[in-house]
């Protein structure tokens, strides 16, 4: 029976250990001692190469031999593509090096953070960028003023009980009634809270459990008092409406 010898240099193989749960795919090269083998093994699995021992095992996952003596070379044993080997190290446990609550963190204050030159804080200070740059921030704190001022005085033209009309970006023009005007619970400034006359709100006047006002689930919402609009607006279902659609 003639017998034939894998002669390739390089060899594909899996690898898995007693130390992780994963399978790390790699190449090695035949002509490795396996003493080069299991320092190359080391940085994959975590396990020390003075203590580990190597199995291999077939793509049907039978073994096949344990690779054993550390001048012997890779290509002496019968190593094939898409074979496993197992690295068992009995001085590591599963997961140990998953578990980071016992590696010691590198910290800094925030006074040696602040002394650094090539930390992103001193690039930005450096730079004027972002909250670093005062005029900016100055510039933004202004208009969220000015807005803020503008949100309060069109609140003033808003009453309980008007008809209103309420237009957001993205959204549907909306109708119904006005039935809360003033501070909320769930975000900055004045809001005004709408009872729609179809249901397309996302609440029922309530957000969070506190309660603004009373209305069926869906026809509620709040919006920004620059969103809403007050006049004589009627549902839309009586505008569109008319005496030629009556049955």
């Amino acid at each position: 029976m003639e017998v034939q010898v894998n002669t390739a240099p390089l060899v594909n193989v899996r690898v898995t250990s007693n130390v992780n749960s994963f399978t790390a795919e790699k190449r090695f090269d035949r002509s490795l001692t396996i003493g080069d083998l299991k320092g190359r093994l080391e940085l994959v699995t975590g396990g020390s190469a003075q203590n580990m021992t190597l199995e291999v095992f077939n793509e049907q996952e039978q073994p096949v031999c344990q690779l054993v003596g550390d001048e012997a070379l890779l290509g002496s044993f019968c190593v094939e593509e898409n074979y496993r080997i197992h690295v068992t190290d009995k001085t590591r446990r599963l997961g140990e090096f998953d578990d980071t609550s016992k590696v010691e963190k590198y910290e800094l204050s925030e006074g040696e953070y602040n002394k650094r030159n090539d930390s992103v804080r001193s690039f930005l200070v450096k730079n004027k960028l972002g909250k670093y740059n005062e005029e900016e921030v100055k510039r933004k704190q202004e208009e969220k003023q000015k807005q803020e001022e503008e949100e309060e005085e069109k609140a003033k033209t808003i009453t309980i009980g008007n008809r209103c009309q309420v237009r957001v970006q993205g959204e549907p023009t909306r109708r119904g009634e006005v039935m809360y005007v003033g501070k909320v619970h769930f975000k900055p400034g004045v809001w005004v809270g709408v009872k729609y006359d179809e249901p397309q709100g996302k609440n029922d006047g309530s957000i969070g459990g506190k309660r603004y006002f009373e209305c069926p689930p869906k026809y509620g919402g709040f919006t920004r008092p620059a969103c809403c609009e007050v006049g004589t607006f009627p549902p839309f279902d009586e505008e569109e409406g008319g005496e030629e659609d009556e049955m």
